[in-house]
């Protein structure tokens, strides 16, 4: 039996975590069988990679070494905790997946849209996402969500041109894969986002068991 991998993306400061945690819950209550997990991380390694990336401090990090660590964390989430869920049966809900190195890397750092694809083929094993939804709103009201009062990890960080880039980067992915990419609009209030998302997920779910 195979399991389903939905994807969430999106900028920062979208409300990921908190739409992750209630689609989880509402999926538990249909009688699935669920694990959330995150990208970076996901696994004790790939969480020490996401420690390195994130970190403020690492200002001097080039942006092909920063691919390439993303990358590492994501073949071994993949070969150690995804594809074994998936295997069993279970639903994954996995908060980013390589859609956020296409925009992140590819869009917002300018590597060549071939070698992220590359690189995302091999550290997946070729693995598709079933469903992701994407998180859209403008990169100012997301970066103030996020950062609040704090100065931001080492992405957030980021010169508001490069999240411009990454922001359009998502909605380019949108467009070119519409049957698996749903776009919400994350300026919508917390509850109204979480039936958006039920609604897509209902929809998909049945017409995968069809």
């Amino acid at each position: 039996m195979k399991g389903t991998l939905i994807t969430i993306e999106g900028g920062e400061g979208g409300g990921k975590s908190t739409q992750i945690a209630r689609l989880h819950d509402y999926l538990i209550e249909q009688g699935h069988a669920v694990i959330v997990t995150r990208e970076p991380g996901g696994t004790p390694i790939a969480e020490r990679i996401r420690d390195l990336l994130l970190d403020p401090d690492n200002d001097d990090l080039v942006s092909m070494a920063e691919l390439l660590l993303y990358e590492a964390a994501r073949a071994q989430h993949v070969g150690e905790l995804i594809l074994p869920a998936l295997h069993s049966g279970t639903i994954v809900l996995c908060d980013r997946f390589y859609d956020s190195t296409v925009a992140y890397q590819g869009a917002g750092r300018h590597i060549a849209p071939a070698d992220v694809e590359t690189l995302n083929n091999l550290a997946t094993c070729g693995l598709e996402p079933d469903i992701t939804i994407l998180f859209d709103l403008p990169p100012e009201e997301g970066l103030k969500r996020a950062k609040g009062d704090t100065a931001g990890d080492r992405i957030e960080k980021e010169a508001i041109e490069f999240h411009e880039r990454v922001r359009e980067g998502y909605l380019k992915l949108a467009d070119e894969h519409p049957d698996r990419i749903h776009t919400i609009d994350a300026l919508k209030s917390i509850d109204e986002v979480s039936q958006d998302i039920r609604d897509i997920i209902d929809s998909a779910l049945v017409t995968q068991e069809a």
